[in-house]
């Protein structure tokens, strides 16, 4: 049987890269970690560490054995955060999630929620993907609204993806823009534009895309709200690529959508992988399901005006 104890030693090796500097991080002595990793090399039969001048390097054995490491601590969070929620008069239950994306799906997701279970006690945590895949990893979390924009979150053992809704992405272009007629555009006809950045996310998405694509990327503005984005849009500062669940384009200005193969913004569920479902979560996880189902199968938006602008913003949620 494998020791609990030792596969923590194991994985601190791997992290720090060293046997001296993962037994300062451990309070343990050098030699104490090696007799830790003998012993668990002994235990599976396999060599899990090999120590060169420029540090250690995991075996396959060790990293198949760090990875379960890591999946068990993460299991045993999550059970300890469950233990502490059964010390509690009400029952908790915390869902964290990006903003956007928590504003177009909790309105229609937690009514439903709230009305069958009075008795949970529900906190919201706004969170971008990277911070709440660490609360769900880590027990802070219940349950993550989170998106990827050109492939899925890489996942750490023990959290799973369920997808929502595919985002699609819109060109938003201020009043006048020669290329306002158009039902579909890739960005690299606008290479020549400057850009307003609705979050860090697109600026990265778009730098990748502008390499590819041979263009240099000119930032006018960079915000982390799509909506002050689009405002800067109708100002004439620049164009900006937007989400549909963020569409919200000023007077004047038009929305043109995105040609493919530019991949659309994926929004999904993180939660944690669990043997036994836990109720509440999985209620709440259901009713974020049913929220996003209508919103993925709506008719997209097209060029927008001041009247259009205002329902847009009003369904973005």
């Amino acid at each position: 049987m494998l020791d609990l104890h030792r596969l923590r030693v194991l994985r601190a090796v791997a992290e720090h890269g060293s046997f001296n500097r993962a037994a300062a991080a451990m309070l343990l002595t050098p030699s104490a970690v090696s007799q830790h990793i003998a012993a668990l090399e002994r235990s599976v039969g396999h060599p899990v560490a090999v120590r060169s001048p420029r540090g250690v390097t995991l075996t396959e054995a060790g990293r198949l054995l760090v990875e379960a490491a890591e999946a068990i601590s993460a299991e045993l969070d999550q059970v300890r955060h469950a233990i502490d929620r059964l010390a509690s008069v009400r029952q908790r239950l915390t869902l964290a999630t990006f903003t956007s994306g928590g504003r177009h799906l909790l309105p229609q997701a937690l009514p439903r929620f709230v009305a069958a279970y009075p008795e949970v006690e529900l906190t919201v945590l706004e969170a971008e993907p990277e911070a709440a895949l660490a609360m769900v990893r880590g027990g802070g979390a219940d349950l993550a609204v989170a998106y990827a924009f050109d492939g899925p979150l890489p996942l750490p053992p023990g959290v799973a993806w369920t997808p929502l809704l595919d985002d699609p992405l819109w060109l938003v272009l201020p009043p006048g823009h020669p290329l306002a007629g158009r039902e579909a555009l890739g960005p690299d006809e606008l290479g020549g534009a400057r850009w307003v950045l609705g979050c860090l996310r697109t600026e990265a998405f778009l730098r990748r895309y502008a390499e590819q694509a041979g263009f240099e990327l000119r930032v006018a503005a960079s915000t982390t709200d799509y909506f002050f984005a689009q405002t800067l849009v109708g100002a004439g500062v620049g164009v900006a690529l937007v989400p549909q669940v963020c569409l919200a384009p000023p007077a004047g200005c038009t929305a043109v959508r995105v040609e493919p193969p530019v991949p659309p913004r994926h929004i999904g569920l993180l939660g944690p992988v669990r043997h036994r479902a836990q109720p509440y979560a999985q209620s709440l996880a259901d009713a974020l399901r049913a929220a996003a189902a209508p919103a993925a199968g709506e008719p997209t938006a097209g060029p927008a005006g001041a009247a259009d602008a205002k329902s847009d913003e009003e369904a973005a949620g």
